[in-house]
């Protein structure tokens, strides 16, 4: 019984910690308000005081959500590498997906309609009997 209510309080501690933020994973999140490039190839100074205010924010141990807020507060919304999901930054997040799924019932519907096409029409038309005597005629003179 203790064995099971140890077990059950070591996986309730690490399911309550949250993985420590590191300088990569936000910089890959984040751009430059200077040079609006992502922060990890930006060399702007404007890009190493973000990411000096990125190091004091880990270091006071500030998860990975809570930096990038904080980050909103002091340089604001455009310091996010994607765009928010509401307003009009909403339709960068709608129109990639509306574009695939007309693309797909496009190349759906051309498909349906050039297989029925190929299905409804004859393979070879009727030729009249001297016409067909004289293509056999033709061909027997090309494979000589």
């Amino acid at each position: 019984m203790r064995v099971l209510i140890g077990l059950a309080l070591i996986l309730a501690l690490t399911g309550a910690v949250q993985p420590k933020a590191t300088l990569p994973d936000i910089e890959d999140e984040v751009m430059c308000v200077e040079c609006r490039t992502a922060l990890n190839i930006s060399q702007s100074p404007v890009a190493n005081q973000e990411r000096a205010f990125i190091r004091e924010k880990i270091a006071q141990g500030l998860d990975k959500q809570q930096i990038k807020a904080a980050l909103v507060d002091a340089y604001g919304p455009d310091v996010l590498a994607e765009p928010q999901a509401k307003g009009f930054d909403l339709s960068a997040w709608i129109v990639p997906g509306l574009l695939v799924a007309l693309t797909g019932t496009g190349v759906l519907l051309l498909a349906r309609r050039w297989r029925r096409g190929a299905v409804d029409e004859p393979a070879v038309a009727d030729l009249d009997p001297a016409d067909a005597r004289r293509l056999d005629a033709d061909l027997a003179a090309f494979d000589r």
